[in-house]
């Protein structure tokens, strides 16, 4: 049967504008999610989760990839628990967690990525065993398709069949239907790369193991030498997606003092040397581009051959590395803002992740993240004990793929640094690029 909790509910004040198509963005395509997240260049705002500059390359190779349980799995942590060489075989019942995910539809290189990253994570902390106290855990994977009907259908069979833990989501639009089904039905929820500012702070028994649309925009702060009277243009297509970015922008750094304009234009334009002009004669510190779209490399080869990356800063959310060839013949000008850097961290967790996945990718860290946080809350309480497993994350800090991150004891907010990139080699062959990696603290969301 289900329950309803008995535990309060936590705040329910959020930074409501910001919703973003950020892909870092990367979710900001799922089902009914209409809050797109700052700064794409790929997906179309129906998905929640989209890092800035979630490109049509990733919608093309999402359905060649398919989940799979059977995901490599990485070498033992340093800092994991390595006892033995060769680990005994837990005696234990097994814990099923329940993942909701994508793993077809629009989102789906986005939850296959992130699946990839919850089998490394599970071996990383675990030292191999891939058991809590001799409980094997178990991952019972279910594809929401991005669609939040399916998710909760989902969780309620879950739930049924006695599953206290459940984690995944790649849309914002699902991430923000199972959190009130989890206070509900007394569970633990962890979503995953889900990036809607409403998910932080939304009730006791939701944690979030990816970054929130509020980090991403803020990163863009960084990049100019004082955010406090400073001109930001947000360059955007008009329309749900666009105005998303400019409130998302205007949220967070017209709130620190940067005057904000936008220059929306239709989705279906095709000729951007005009738009090109408009930008040199407003002169901005700072041009935040937010695109998605065929139209993305016709977008950007009119700013370079106009001259404009020679007047301004040009920020925009690095997507999946599917989408590098999105951003023109030329994308070495542009300072990405990104939730993590493949190729450019160097640490014990990111070391595991790098030799357990081919090609670690945008989200592939917060499925690694996820796994830290199921064992950390198992090692600290039995799987029926809610509460206790609420506990032991509340303030819990550790050091991840992104570097040492920590879960804000108030609101669930998770505190991690982010990350400015830049793309170089040749066309076809780009890779990303460190330019600075942001102290979490610089970019923390207000407390809700």
């Amino acid at each position: 049967m289900l329950t309803s909790s008995a535990r309060p509910r936590r705040r329910t004040a959020r930074v409501a504008m910001l919703f973003g198509a950020f892909a870092l963005v990367a979710a900001s395509c799922g089902g009914d999610d209409d809050d797109a997240e700052p700064v794409t260049t790929e997906a179309d705002d129906t998905a929640a989760e989209d890092t800035a500059s979630e490109d049509t390359a990733a919608e093309d190779t999402a359905a060649e990839d398919t989940a799979s349980d059977d995901t490599v799995a990485p070498e033992p942590s340093e800092s994991a628990d390595e006892s033995s060489d060769d680990p005994e075989e837990p005696a234990g019942d097994p814990i099923i967690v329940g993942i909701i995910t994508s793993t077809s539809g629009p989102l789906s290189v986005y939850g296959n990525t992130y699946l990839e990253g919850l089998e490394a994570g599970l071996d990383y902390a675990t030292g191999g065993t891939r058991a809590v106290n001799g409980h094997p855990i178990e991952f019972e994977i279910i594809d929401d398709g991005a669609e939040p009907e399916k998710a909760i259908s989902a969780a309620t069979d879950l739930v049924g069949r006695g599953v206290s833990i459940i984690a995944g989501s790649v849309s914002s639009g699902v991430a923000l239907q199972v959190a009130p089904f989890a206070e509900e039905n007394n569970i633990l929820y962890i979503s995953g790369p889900a990036a809607a500012d409403a998910i932080t702070g939304i009730n006791a028994n939701t944690f979030r193991a990816g970054r929130q649309t509020y980090q991403d925009v803020a990163t863009a702060s960084q990049l100019i030498d004082s955010v406090e009277g400073s001109k930001v243009l947000v360059f955007a297509q008009d329309g749900a997606f666009g105005e998303g970015n400019v409130a998302a922008v205007e949220a967070v750094l017209g709130g620190a003092g940067a005057e904000v304009e936008s220059l929306l234009v239709p989705a279906t334009t095709t000729e951007f040397t005009p738009n090109a002009q408009q930008i040199l004669d407003a002169a901005p510190d700072l041009l935040f581009v937010a695109w998605a779209g065929e139209t993305t490399a016709a977008m950007w080869q009119a700013l370079t051959q106009q001259g404009v990356f020679e007047s301004t800063t040009v920020t925009t959310g690095l997507g999946d590395v599917a989408s590098y060839s999105a951003y023109g013949a030329d994308p070495t000008n542009i300072k990405f803002l990104s939730h993590y850097a493949p190729g450019t961290l160097d640490n014990p967790a990111n070391d595991a992740l790098d030799a357990a996945v081919a090609q670690p990718d945008l989200f592939t860290p917060d499925g690694f993240v996820t796994s830290q946080m199921i064992v950390h809350a198992l090692e600290s309480a039995e799987s029926d004990d809610v509460a206790g497993m609420i506990a032991a994350l509340e303030g819990w800090s550790f050091d991840a793929p992104k570097g040492a991150q920590e879960i804000r004891a108030s609101d669930h907010a998770m505190l991690q640094p982010m990350f400015t990139v830049k793309l170089a080699g040749e066309p076809g062959a780009f890779e990303a690029e460190l330019i600075e990696a942001i102290d979490a603290a610089a970019v923390a969301p207000p407390e809700q």
